[in-house]
Order: C-alpha cells, then sequence, then structure tokens
C-alpha cells in the first residue's frame, strides 16, 4: 500500500500548481514580463531550497534559450518541473540553457562521456552511435509528425536503434515532434516551391548528411553545404537561395525577415531527443529511475499537445515579415515521392548501411506504417 501511495503521488502532476514559481517566473522573463523583486528572490530562493533537500542534481544541456518552446516546444522547463515533482524532490535539475555546454554533436559526447548527466541534441547525432538513427533523414520514411511517432514507438526501433544506443552509454528519455523540414526560399530567390521542377538548379543549403545533399540533387536543386552558424548569413548574401529547417527553427534562428516563402513537402522530420548518460542513470534508486521515465513520458505527451500551437504562433511570426505559406495536395506530394522517395531503388545501400539488412529495414517499416497509441498533429 505505501508503495501505491507513492507511486500514485509521482504521477500526481497537479501539485505543480504549487510548486511552480520556477516555471512561471522563467517563462514570464523570457515574455520579457516584469516581476518584482520580491518575486524573483523568492523564486531564487524556492531553488536554493530543492537543491538543498534534492539527494541527487541532474544538468540538463541546451543549445536553446528558455523561451524558445513557444515556437519549438522542446519543453526543457516542463522536462524540470516533472522530474522533480515525479522524484519527490529527489533529483533537483539544473538547466543549461541557450548552449552553455555546447549544441548538437558536443553535448552528445559530454553525454557520453558523463561530463553532464542529460542533454537535447537532434537525433541525427545519435548517428555516429547507432548508424539506423540516420534513417529518419531517408527522404519520406518518416517525414511527416505521425510517422516519425510511430517509428520511434515501434518494437523495430527499441529492439535495433535503441539498444545500439545504450551499448554506446546512453539512454533515450523521450523523443521530440517539432515538425517536418519545409523548403524555404530566401527574399529575392526563386518563387513558391510546389514542384520539384521549381528546384531546377536553385543552390539548396543542406546539413553535413550525405542522404539530404542525395535527396535534394535528386529533386533538381543544387546542394550546397553550410556549417549551420553560417546559415543566416550564407542565405542573406545569396551564397544559397533556399533550406529546409521546420518552421519553428527558421524562427528561432531569426530567418524571418529574409525569407519569402515557405512550402511544406514532409520529406525529412526535425526530430529532438533528451539523452541520459546510462551509467548515470543506472546508478540512482530504482524509484527515482521510475520518476525520471514517468516524468520523461509526460513531458513527450505535452510536447506532442504542443505541436501544432507552436507551429501556429512561429507561422503568423513569420507571415509579419511576409512570408507566404504553402501546403502540397496529395498529387503534388506524389511528385515529391515519385522524384526522390524512399521506395526508389538509388536508396538501397543507404537502407543497408544504416539498418544492418533489407531484413532489418523492413522492421523498421513495418513499425512506421503502424499507427502508435499517441496521436500527433501533422503539418
Amino acid at each position: 500500500m505505501k508503495n501505491q501511495l507513492q507511486s500514485a503521488e509521482r504521477r500526481n502532476f497537479l501539485k505543480l500548481s504549487s510548486k511552480g514559481a520556477f516555471t512561471a517566473a522563467i517563462v514570464a522573463g523570457a515574455a520579457g514580463t516584469l516581476w518584482s523583486d520580491e518575486a524573483a528572490a523568492q523564486t531564487a530562493k524556492e531553488e536554493k531550497d530543492r537543491s538543498a533537500a534534492a539527494d541527487h542534481t541532474m544538468t540538463i544541456a541546451t543549445a536553446y534559450v528558455l523561451g524558445a518552446s513557444r515556437s519549438y516546444p522542446i519543453l526543457q522547463l516542463d522536462l524540470k518541473e516533472n522530474i522533480q515533482n515525479a522524484t519527490n524532490g529527489k533529483v533537483y535539475v539544473k538547466l543549461a540553457p541557450g548552449g552553455q555546454l555546447g549544441a548538437g554533436g558536443a553535448l552528445v559526447q559530454k553525454v557520453q562521456g558523463g561530463t553532464i548527466p542529460a542533454a537535447q541534441h537532434s537525433l541525427s547525432n545519435f548517428a555516429a552511435f547507432a548508424p539506423a538513427a540516420d534513417l529518419i533523414n531517408l527522404p519520406y520514411f518518416c517525414g511527416s509528425n505521425q510517422r516519425f511517432v510511430n517509428l520511434v514507438h515501434s518494437d523495430a526501433w527499441k529492439q535495433d536503434v535503441e539498444t545500439k544506443v545504450a551499448a554506446k552509454g546512453f539512454k533515450a528519455l523521450f523523443y521530440i515532434v517539432i515538425d517536418p523540414r519545409v523548403v524555404a526560399v530566401r527574399k529575392g530567390g526563386a518563387g513558391a516551391v510546389i514542384t520539384p521542377s521549381d528546384l531546377s538548379g536553385v543552390k539548396f543549403r543542406v546539413p553535413g548528411s550525405k542522404m539530404l545533399q542525395q535527396y535534394y540533387k535528386m529533386v533538381g536543386a543544387n546542394p550546397t553545404p553550410v556549417a549551420w552558424g553560417e546559415t543566416p548569413s550564407a542565405i542573406k548574401q545569396g551564397v544559397a537561395d533556399a533550406l529546409d529547417p521546420s518552421v519553428g527553427a527558421l524562427f528561432v534562428f531569426g530567418f524571418k525577415d529574409i525569407l519569402s516563402h515557405v512550402t511544406f513537402t514532409q520529406a525529412v522530420p526535425d526530430s529532438q531527443v533528451f539523452s541520459c548518460n546510462l551509467k548515470w542513470f543506472n546508478s540512482l534508486p530504482k524509484d527515482v529511475q521510475e520518476g525520471i521515465e514517468i516524468a520523461s513520458e509526460i513531458t513527450g505527451h505535452q510536447n506532442l499537445a504542443k505541436v501544432p500551437s507552436a507551429r501556429t504562433y512561429a507561422m503568423a511570426e513569420l507571415r509579419k515579415s511576409g512570408v507566404e505559406f504553402h501546403s502540397l495536395s496529395e498529387s503534388q506530394l506524389g511528385e515529391w515521392k515519385a522524384a526522390g522517395g524512399y521506395q526508389r531503388k538509388e536508396w538501397d545501400e543507404f537502407k543497408v548501411e544504416l539498418a544492418g539488412s533489407m531484413d532489418a529495414f523492413k522492421k523498421l517499416e513495418e513499425g512506421v506504417n503502424t499507427p502508435s497509441r499517441y496521436y500527433v498533429h501533422d503539418a
């Protein structure tokens, strides 16, 4: 009975209302709301008290500022509150936002080495540790939000990808849905991109992914590799005329004043993950591990619920700068899939290389096509 009561208490996330001063204060600060010195002092005291009372401190690093979740729902503040409450205060979460401890691959390495317990980064960053994770970049394999959710909650993903990730010292706490990548065109560049022929010869900024470079070449573009940090200036100066982050990323990273058209092609997801050092996690008492897992699942649910509003907010902000949005019909999407989709034989080599065999890929394909019990809205 005692254990049942403790478990029920961990699940009682309504208690956030009595412990939510930190989140309220930080969100208000990120939004520019004025808070009194007394409120700020009270928040600081509560955080100090929480830290002192906790048995464990869990640093979670991200590259994003705390206010980013309005349009890029990684929900770092929600995860902090949920973990602290689900563990009955036994874990104090110390956030390191805004790239304080690095970004992308650098964060993955720090988590693996145990320098920090946990971090948020793109799922593609796992590719160096579990090549099958890079299958998310296979065009039209899991580009839509629902197909991505189906994939990462499938038995095949857990058995193939997560097993390999764990062997490299990681535990995936939960996967984050942002939205599919889009085709965004700069002002002064090509017009609206509706069909692959509209991309003919367009200098298209791509990351280092070989798959994305091949895909944009297949649909007619001129792939132009540019480091992410150099991308805004490259777009402004015409080094590249188009790029493909999600709408939320375009807004968060300040592209709104340099774009003219955005098209939802749904080819590849903008997918993220909160990863944890497996050795650190396994060193925790079982009830604390359970609390972190419950909190992660709850935050994952919150993420799925916030995807539509985050997209709407980002689109509204981009529209203020004159950006026009274009959604494609099924027949128009069919043209993109026919030109570069994963069913083409050109991708067979990637499937075998990343999944390990064609049989392993077919199991993952079955997973992506099997509806998950989790629903998410698609762009």
